[in-house]
């Protein structure tokens, strides 16, 4: 055999090797649905070879029954390294880790891929059962939308932070986070509007903790925050450090700035006498409703 053709077959094989793989990785890429919740949430729609269409059109591959979701929404379509996805001139348009699309993009491993106000995660690595599997946990503690922890491990959280509290005699502090008016905001902008707003406070407060505390969405605009082995006086500041922290960060949605407050109410406990959760629960509440009426943008505790 000349070299020419060792080299020929080389190349060949090569050529039949990264094709394998493409088809094996287009084969199992899937789109995972994580928001909003309801009977769909963690369903997978496999990609393949052929195109497939996101909107609320009947015809669409993926319909969603959303009045934020255009008729024909968005695309996606197989390419050479993977998978790409492209804006339908949609009404609202389409966007991949909060950046809306200008054109086709390809979509990476682990990319967030926003329609309207429904939010799927593209997956598209070595193991997708794995990842899928590993998602769908992640979707039982997490919330879909701001991917901070949500009110079931909340309750799982809190309710072993207290245990310990009272066996050790520890300090521990509950917040209770609200943002001051945000019906006006979903009235006034919409709901695409709100969902923007809900993320990018979770950012902005999530900068603000430690490591070791708990941050959850526990529903719509609600917030709480967990504080460990940490006093009434320690609680305060960091409240304080949240609610300034908010005040001043710069809200823009598209070009609409936005002016944004909340309301934050503490409850605490040594560990020295006996107190529930949902006792530590109901005392931030109370705290958080003393802020709204005193005139909001507030901490009481």
């Amino acid at each position: 055999m000349s070299l020419s053709q060792v080299m020929a077959d080389k190349v060949s094989e090569t050529w039949l090797t990264t094709s394998k793989k493409l088809f094996t990785a287009k084969r199992e890429a899937c789109l995972v649905h994580i928001y909003p919740t309801g009977p769909t949430m963690g369903c997978r729609y496999p990609l393949t070879d052929r195109p497939l269409v996101l909107g609320r059109g009947e015809d669409s591959d993926i319909r969603l029954n959303d009045h934020s979701v255009s008729r024909k929404h968005a695309i996606i379509e197989p390419s050479a390294d993977g998978y790409s996805v492209s804006d339908q001139r949609s009404t609202n348009g389409t966007f991949v880790n909060d950046k809306q699309l200008d054109g086709a993009r390809l979509l990476k491993d682990g990319d967030y891929l926003r329609v309207g106000n429904c939010l799927y995660r593209f997956l598209a690595g070595g193991n997708i059962e794995t990842e899928y599997h590993e998602e769908i946990y992640r979707l039982t503690i997490l919330d879909g939308l701001t991917q901070i922890h949500n009110k079931r491990y909340l309750d799982e959280f809190l309710e072993r932070e207290v245990v310990r509290s009272q066996r050790h005699h520890r300090p521990l502090s509950v917040l209770a986070v609200d943002i001051d008016k945000f019906k006006t905001i979903n009235d006034d902008l919409g709901h695409l509007c709100g969902d923007f707003v809900l993320r990018e406070l979770a950012g902005v407060i999530r900068g603000t903790l430690r490591q070791e505390d708990l941050f959850a969405r526990c529903g719509g605009e609600e917030f709480v925050v967990v504080l460990v082995e940490t006093t009434t006086d320690g609680a305060l500041l960091v409240a304080e450090r949240i609610r300034e922290a908010v005040a001043a960060h710069q809200f823009r949605f598209e070009t609409t700035p936005i002016r944004l407050t909340i309301s934050i109410g503490l409850a605490s406990t040594t560990g020295a006498l006996p107190v529930t959760a949902n006792e530590l629960r109901h005392e931030a509440d109370l705290k958080l409703y003393e802020a709204k009426h005193a005139g909001r943008n507030r901490v009481c505790s």
